[in-house]
């Protein structure tokens, strides 16, 4: 599946799709990169109401591929062309976790792991 970033796509529309797919992970969007298994400070976050055209550098709408298999890794550094970070979390009974230490597992692994820490709370 992919997920389009056309420029006149608001964030939180973005984080919505994300979200369909993987009930229990969340994205984030920050003004700065990261490398593999940094976090990155709340005070960069972006406020989801924005567009995307804001942030991404290329004129082109874009397409960033989602595959449940693909390391979180893998995913987050997809934006990195784009000039915008990105940071998934993950829901641990009522809060979110960034998923920094564990950002070699895959998207799959890390939904597999937010629903069952959140059963166990429910």
């Amino acid at each position: 599946m992919t997920i389009s970033l056309s420029k006149n796509r608001k964030l939180k529309e973005i984080q919505h799709e994300f979200t369909t797919i993987f009930p229990y992970l969340k994205i984030d969007f920050f003004n700065v990169l990261h490398n593999i298994e940094e976090v990155t400070s709340n005070k960069f976050m972006i406020d989801n109401d924005k567009l995307i055209g804001d942030f991404v550098k290329s004129n082109d709408n874009q397409k960033v591929s989602v595959d449940p298999k693909m390391t979180v890794s893998h995913f987050e550094q997809s934006f990195n062309p784009l000039g915008i970070g990105v940071q998934v979390f993950r829901k641990s009974g009522k809060i979110w976790l960034e998923t920094g230490a564990t950002d070699s597992w895959s998207l799959e692994d890390q939904n597999k792991e937010g629903e069952s820490i959140t059963n166990q709370y429910n």
